[in-house]
């Protein structure tokens, strides 16, 4: 039987994270049945769980990649930019981050367990935005007038409200220039 490569386990690991992806912020956690995600994969159940112990491993492992991702972008560009990229979406809810941010929030709501599972990687994000508010307050770009912590969370509740509205379907009018006055607010005037 040949041997399969790191760099292919790695690629099917993809595969079946970016299948998910539009699985679970399509149908939700619940609804996220192991055919559904058979079908959005193009793999089968065993291919699947032969990657991740089970659907709640194949969830935390998307939340946490995106989780990732989305601290990246904090650190290089700031938590607005997030925002924006959720905007520019064509299908916020199919393939990007939105879909799989709502599941972690109303997760985290209803299951105890996974919220503490959860915690670490809220508080890297929360970490990534505080630094990089810190670096512009270093810069001198920041308002001094208000405590880093104070502004992160701002922009935090700012992030959880536009889900929450791409999440309702509600149109997008003027969230550009929403996002525009948000980016605005924080920065020395």
């Amino acid at each position: 039987m040949p041997r399969v490569s790191s760099d292919q386990l790695a690629a099917r690991r993809q595969q079946i994270l970016d299948g998910a992806r539009s699985c679970f912020a399509r149908h939700g956690y619940e609804g996220a049945t192991v055919r559904r995600l058979e079908q959005a994969t193009g793999l089968s159940r065993g291919a699947i769980f032969h990657h991740f112990r089970d659907k709640e491993a194949l969830f935390l492992a998307l939340a946490e990649q995106d989780a990732e991702r989305m601290a990246d972008v904090v650190a290089a560009q700031g938590l607005v930019q997030v925002m924006r990229e959720l905007l520019s979406s064509p299908q916020p809810l199919g393939t990007g981050w939105t879909g799989t941010f709502l599941e972690v929030a109303r997760r985290g709501r209803t299951d105890p367990d996974f919220r503490d599972r959860w915690r670490a990687h809220a508080e890297a994000l929360t970490a990534a935005t505080e630094q990089r508010l810190a670096r512009q307050a270093a810069a001198g770009t920041l308002r001094d007038d208000v405590p880093v912590p104070v502004l992160a969370r701002y922009l935090e509740l700012v992030l959880e409200g536009l889900v929450s509205q791409l999440a309702m379907g509600l149109r997008p009018d003027h969230l550009e220039g929403v996002l525009d006055v948000v980016e605005g607010s924080v920065r020395r005037r």
